[in-house]
């Protein structure tokens, strides 16, 4: 080459891959490098038709908006700064697992302006995320499906796909294939073009008095706040309501890893009479000869960084010798561990102190609420429904916020029924309508026109119970 490769005058321009490796005299060596075994070249990724590219977006940059923290007589202080706002919106749901879809969704369909935070790059929580396949609470004694409206519309979406989700019938407890949800929700949420930020946490709330005005993310670009009307706090955690300081019961519960398990449909029958059947093979998925493994785990408190970090580690440790274990066994030899969940099995933490709670009385009474916005199921149709009030949703002082999933009001006997999936769908699409109300009328969520707020729900196909 004559002269620089670019002018000092300006950046250096792209160098797509095919070039850097002429450049490095690599080009005719690495040629093999860019396509398969079998010679044909490597499909182009979306925004790389001509192979890896690289460019200098800017240089001896220094990072924007810092107020660095400093050491003051052995404390860390933090100084007091302004934060860039990302984005204003109508309603913003904080989290993207089946409470907070169904929230987004249903304000969406309400007429609403909507954003969508998550912290992972997928939606689905623990139902992908963390691979608990099993989709059970949404049946009551005799069989009734009493989860219907936005969480029964993804099942039935799930059906129209190959592969998506196994023993779909009624009372049954189907299982699903996480990636085919993960799918499907993003399909949904494009859809109802709702806006959506992956990749940050909710760090903080923003408050005027006790009124939340939106919520401080923390992400790779920085800390930023998003405005909001109202907010749906969708985190399992109760991160919001926590951070803006409404009231909550911290509890423990039993915190397990997931994992999923492949070639179970290649163990050797003759040669598996050798020796007892290996424990810890799981329940079958949609995928032949894969099954997913739940992990009871020990009961640990969900908010200690130091108790999920020893857990992380404890439990992979535990299921790959596990599963050496099980390689040694007779006939299971072909058998592997495919993948652990990349999210550890955080069951309950925070739970709201609400305007009302969901008690274990009012199940076994039958209990009909005046303000029902949904109705709970069971684990395997062993009782009957239970109606969730719209109080529950709502916290005691903090305004402009509505829970939705596991960490509504509900007393602990109860937490193993409301943290499910189908119950989960239930509380985030009224959380989502009553959001979008609220917006709409011009008033807080304690104020919004629950009459209202049911109409809706009904119009979006859920189920509130049978007419009294």
């Amino acid at each position: 080459m004559k002269g620089p490769f670019w002018r000092d005058s300006g950046h250096p321009p792209a160098i797509p891959r095919r070039d850097w490796l002429r450049l490095v005299g690599l080009g005719g060596a690495a040629a093999g490098l860019s396509a398969w075994p079998g010679g044909e070249a490597l499909p182009a990724d979306v925004g790389e038709p001509g192979g890896f590219q690289s460019s200098i977006l800017a240089k001896n940059k220094v990072q924007e908006n810092r107020a660095n923290p400093t050491v003051v007589d052995g404390r860390v202080i933090q100084p007091q700064r302004e934060l860039p706002v990302l984005h204003r919106t109508d309603v913003l749901v904080v989290g993207g697992g089946p409470a907070g879809i169904c929230a987004a969704i249903a304000a969406k369909r309400a007429g609403a302006d909507v954003t969508l935070v998550e912290r992972y790059g997928h939606f689905g929580g623990l139902w992908t995320g963390g691979l608990v396949l099993l989709v059970l609470g949404h049946v009551v004694q005799g069989g009734k499906q009493v989860c219907q409206g936005i969480g029964e519309e993804i099942l039935r979406r799930l059906d129209k796909l190959d592969g998506a989700i196994i023993n779909r019938r009624p009372g049954a407890n189907p299982t699903v294939d996480a990636e085919a949800v993960k799918y499907v929700m993003v399909e949904m949420i494009d859809e109802a073009a709702v806006k959506v930020f992956l990749h940050c946490w909710c760090a903080d709330a923003i408050l005027s008095g006790n009124k939340v005005q939106g919520v401080v993310i923390e992400s790779k670009s920085g800390r930023l706040a998003i405005l909001a009307k109202v907010v749906v706090d969708a985190t399992g955690d109760g991160d919001v309501f926590a951070a803006a300081g409404a009231e909550f019961e911290h509890r423990s519960h039993n915190i397990g890893l997931v994992s999923r398990i492949g070639n179970l449909d290649r163990v050797d029958p003759e040669k598996a009479k050798q020796a007892p059947k290996p424990r810890l093979l799981g329940s079958p998925t949609p995928i032949p000869g894969v099954h997913w493994v739940n992990m009871l785990g020990p009961e640990e408190d969900g908010l200690d960084v130091n108790v999920l970090t020893r857990l992380e580690m404890q439990h992979r440790k535990f299921i790959w010798r596990h599963m050496q274990k099980v390689r040694a066994t007779p006939g299971y030899e072909k058998v592997y561990l495919m993948e652990t969940a990349p999210q550890l099995g955080v069951r309950i933490t925070r739970v709201l102190r609400g305007l009302s709670t969901v008690r274990l009385e009012d199940l076994k009474a039958g209990t009909r609420f005046p303000d029902v916005i949904g109705v709970g199921g069971s684990t395997s149709g062993n009782h009957g429904p239970w109606q969730i009030p719209y109080g529950a949703l709502v916290p005691v002082k903090i305004d402009n916020l509505l829970a939705a999933g596991r960490c509504i009001s509900a007393e602990i006997r109860m937490a193993d029924l409301v943290r499910l999936i189908p119950n989960c769908f239930v509380t985030g699409h009224a959380a989502g309508v009553a959001a979008a109300v609220a917006v709409q009328d011009g008033c807080t969520p304690r104020q919004v026109d629950v009459a209202k707020v049911q109409r809706i729900l009904r119009q979006q196909d859920a189920y509130l119970g049978e007419p009294g």
